[in-house]
């Protein structure tokens, strides 16, 4: 039996950062992973591989379609599948090596296999070929991730009918996608088969895409996809998917009840969410058990069974690889006596679409409900120079500040290469910034940086440039 300071079960971005982190402060740790590679979906199924094609099939779509012939530049380009997906493993393997060298780094010990916890202070592990040894901790960290929430009636097989997994692996364009669910995988994915050449439907149960995300936003987003030609059927729901031959019949009804109809497609991605993965992790134990969303409760990432913490998709909050890493530094500093914390408030949120989406913060509608005023400033893409010259003008960046302090409150933003400049408004926020302290910021000339200076200008109706 070996003897740990930490186990941490699962190899995924809070489960490795927490194991290097403990490294760094001289713990002695184990990480428990199953899969034959560390990172866990983010980076073999997930996060990686998705915008490994995500860029891909824009460069395609660039040079394919009027962008570059726009730009002078004549060409025309031909598919080649197979590489395209040949260089997507390639990236994803160099990065999956890459945690490897950083557990070897920091000493941490990587223990191949699937972890359960079998009482106090004690995780069975079971190996591939069915071997099991017993780690003994000291402290035991649960980052066992998520997967994705099956719909009833339709039956995933990865052949026809996928998950996010299969659907970054298809070995041809589809002819018709059908993605069911208007989330930021059923986006970011059906964003890439359309790109490739694929007519792609969404069908969403709610009446609008991306709940969560601020009203303007979304509706400025789904505008945005609509012209590029995907097409949406909101406030819908599937009830059933059959598969015929060389494709899926879908049944169709409007979510608040009516008449069906039927919509055929050569493959389907049901793409309505994740949920935590804890099958066979052993809670009982340890006197634990999940909620009715599958969730484990953690008070400052401690569970209820002493000696036990959870961070990551595995308990509340945004399923998102960033806040389990940052869960994961907190997690250990916890576990070493330190008094860190983990500001939930300023934790950003990304659609990699083109354009792409970049949120941190309250939004107007949650501004509204709690009844706190607020002041808005705005600035669209369309007047900033460098998004001009590049023709990439779709979108704005909205800032919402306390009407009485100024302090910022949220931030919304569609366009181009949103997902770099968040961090300066998450930044500013963690500092409890005003929107005149980014105001009077000096920003590079000519940037797409400086609708962000423009936007908190505007909040006092000081915008210079539009």
């Amino acid at each position: 039996m070996s003897a740990y300071d930490v186990v941490v079960i699962g190899g995924g971005p809070g489960g490795y950062n927490a194991a290097i982190k403990a490294g760094q402060l001289g713990m002695k740790v184990a990480c428990v992973e199953g899969r034959e590679t560390l990172g866990g979906t983010c980076l073999n199924v997930g996060c990686m591989p998705s915008k490994a094609l995500l860029h891909a099939s824009e460069l395609f779509e660039a040079a394919a379609g009027k962008e570059f012939a726009t730009l002078g530049i004549q060409v025309k380009p031909s598919l080649d599948l197979a590489q395209m997906m040949k260089q997507k493993a390639e990236s994803v393997t160099a990065l999956t090596k890459g945690i490897e060298f950083l557990f070897r780094k920091n000493k941490v010990e990587w223990i191949k296999g699937w972890g359960r916890i079998d009482g106090a202070g004690k995780v069975v592990v079971t190996a591939a070929d069915g071997q099991q040894q017993t780690l003994e901790a000291k402290d035991i960290v649960i980052a066992t991730g998520s997967e994705p929430t099956p719909l009833p009636g339709v039956t995933i097989d990865n052949q026809r009918i996928l998950d996010s997994t299969g659907a970054l692996s298809l070995p041809e364009v589809p002819r018709h996608l059908v993605v069911i669910g208007a989330g930021v995988i059923g986006l970011e994915l059906g964003s890439v088969w359309r790109r490739l050449g694929a007519q792609v439907t969404v069908v969403e149960y709610l009446g609008r895409i991306c709940p969560g995300l601020d009203d303007e936003t979304g509706k400025t987003l789904q505008r945005a996809l609509t012209k590029q030609g995907m097409s949406f059927k909101l406030s819908s729901k599937v009830t059933s998917a059959k598969v015929d031959q060389n494709a899926v019949e879908l049944a169709i009804e409007p979510a608040a009840g009516g008449l069906a109809e039927t919509l055929r497609a050569d493959y389907v991605l049901v793409a309505i969410g994740r949920r935590p993965y804890t099958e066979g992790l052993g809670l009982e134990t340890v006197g634990l058990a999940t909620d009715s969303r599958g969730m484990l409760a953690n008070d400052r990432h401690q569970t209820g069974a002493p000696g036990v913490w959870v961070i990551g998709d595995v308990t509340s909050g945004p399923m998102l690889a960033h806040k389990a890493e940052d869960e994961a530094i907190v997690c250990i500093e916890r576990i070493a006596g330190q008094g860190a914390e983990v500001n939930y408030n300023v934790i950003p949120n990304v659609i990699y679409t083109r354009p792409e989406v970049a949120t941190v913060g309250k939004s107007e509608e949650q501004l509204k409900a709690e009844g706190r005023p607020y002041r808005v400033g705005k600035f669209p893409f369309t007047a900033n120079s460098r998004a001009k010259i590049n023709h990439e003008t779709e979108g704005f960046v909205k800032v919402l500040a306390d009407e009485r302090t100024d302090e910022v409150l949220g931030v919304h933003m569609v366009g181009p290469s949103v997902s770099e400049m968040i961090g300066e408004y998450c930044v500013a926020m963690e500092f409890s910034a005003s929107a005149e302290d980014i105001a009077l910021i000096c920003h590079p000339h000519p940037t797409r940086s400086e609708a962000l200076r423009q936007a908190a200008m505007d909040v006092h109706g000081g915008a210079m440039q539009a």
